[in-house]
């Protein structure tokens, strides 16, 4: 199975949203899509304390948002 997560190189100090309802067409960051469709859905706020690779989450599924956890292996099939 891949794993449905994104890995992306964030920044020290940059602030990233985290798409937490799966609507967004620019995964795994928010595009506020939920705006239209989900009432109470907010992106995730993440600022990386350092320059580094990190693996979001796609699936939703995450414990650690917005990191992946691995509860993807978990998803009913």
């Amino acid at each position: 199975m891949k794993s449905p997560a994104i890995k992306v190189t964030v920044k020290k100090d940059k602030s990233y949203y985290w798409c937490s309802c799966g609507l967004s067409k620019s995964q795994p960051f928010c595009d506020g899509s939920h705006k239209d469709y989900e009432k109470g859905r907010k992106p995730i706020h993440y600022m990386s304390p350092q320059d580094k690779f990190m693996s979001f989450c796609t699936c939703k599924k995450t414990e650690h948002a917005p990191i992946c956890d691995g509860n993807h292996g978990h998803i009913d099939r």
